[in-house]
């Protein structure tokens, strides 16, 4: 095929589906950023063929300087090679999701830092409570109680006003997580992940808002490493060395599997399953963390299954 540059213009936001409305249908090729889900779905009703690309895949094809030209040429160029991975066009409801859990993240980062900041406070006057969020909590509200604890009576205002501030996150953090418990339980592919160990429905809506019906991987292995759970690898004249965990993809979504992977570890490894076995195995000979990690992989890879077949998860006995 003949390819060569039919049209070059430089385009305003608003210009490029006044523009995309008067083409014939063909291939719209974007990098995967903000607004580029949004967009391609009205590219999409227009009759085009879109293609979403990550940012990492096309810098390769940028020659010599970085300007736009080039990046426009770079993306036209990695649209058209076979091997190039595309990521899947977004719904309303997936982002929707999406930005319900990056604010309920929000939200608890600024609650750790908040109690963060109150050990500080104690600290600095001598007071040391044992770890554990819950111990602090009972902590200060005796201390503000009984007014036992000798501070000046400005200090004590500033911990009482902050003590608010927590209990006010911690309900609106709680106000999500009955949301996401909701969504789970009428979300028909949310609900079949739930049968999964170590997921719950906040891991299950977190998947199904990223992945959807998880068409794009081809296997359960290519998820996992989407997901950055799988060795990076250093290969070289055929002699393959395997690092740690490549740490690539959503780390929000690899925290919540390595969590729901942690807490699902004690009683998967009792089990007299397939499953339990090779957890045994894996504990006798490697660090618990690992485990951890390898059993996360692991999760990914039967959401995969699970999510492409649309039965439940059975855990198959020995």
């Amino acid at each position: 095929m003949n390819r060569r540059v039919v049209l070059k213009r430089r385009l305003r936001r608003d210009g490029v589906i006044k523009l995309a409305v008067g083409l014939p249908s063909c291939v719209m090729a974007m990098e995967a950023c903000c607004g580029a889900h949004h967009l391609g779905r009205i590219l999409r009703n227009h009759g085009h063929q879109v293609r979403l690309m990550s940012p990492e895949y096309v810098r390769p094809y940028v020659k010599a300087q970085k300007n736009d030209d080039r990046d426009a040429e770079a993306i036209a160029e990695a649209a058209t090679r076979p091997t190039m991975r595309f990521v899947e066009l977004k719904s309303e409801e997936q982002l929707d999701m999406q930005s319900l859990h990056r604010a309920r993240d929000r939200l608890v980062g600024e609650r750790t830092a908040l109690i963060n900041q109150l050990r500080a406070i104690l600290l600095e006057r001598g007071i040391v409570v044992q770890q554990g969020r819950r111990k602090l909590q009972h902590y200060l509200e005796l201390m503000l109680a009984e007014e036992r604890v000798t501070i000046s009576s400005r200090t004590r205002m500033l911990v009482h006003d902050m003590c608010t501030e927590w209990h006010e996150l911690d309900r609106r953090i709680l106000a999500f997580d009955e949301e996401f418990s909701t969504r789970a339980r009428l979300d028909p592919a949310a609900r079949l992940l739930t049968t999964i160990p170590g997921i719950g429905p906040m891991n299950a809506t977190a998947m199904v808002a990223a992945i959807g019906n998880a068409e794009t991987f081809g296997r359960g292995r290519d998820l996992a490493a989407w997901l950055g759970l799988v060795p990076k690898q250093m290969t070289t004249r055929g002699k393959p060395k395997l690092l740690g965990i490549s740490k690539r993809g959503n780390v929000y979504l690899r925290k919540m599997l390595i969590h729901g992977a942690r807490a699902a570890l004690p009683a998967l490894s009792k089990s007299e399953t397939p499953m339990g076995g090779w957890l045994r195995g894996l504990l006798a000979r490697a660090h618990v963390n690992t485990v951890v990690v390898a059993l996360a992989a692991k999760l990914a890879r039967i959401i995969h299954a699970v999510l492409r077949s649309g039965e439940k998860f059975a855990m198959t006995t020995a």
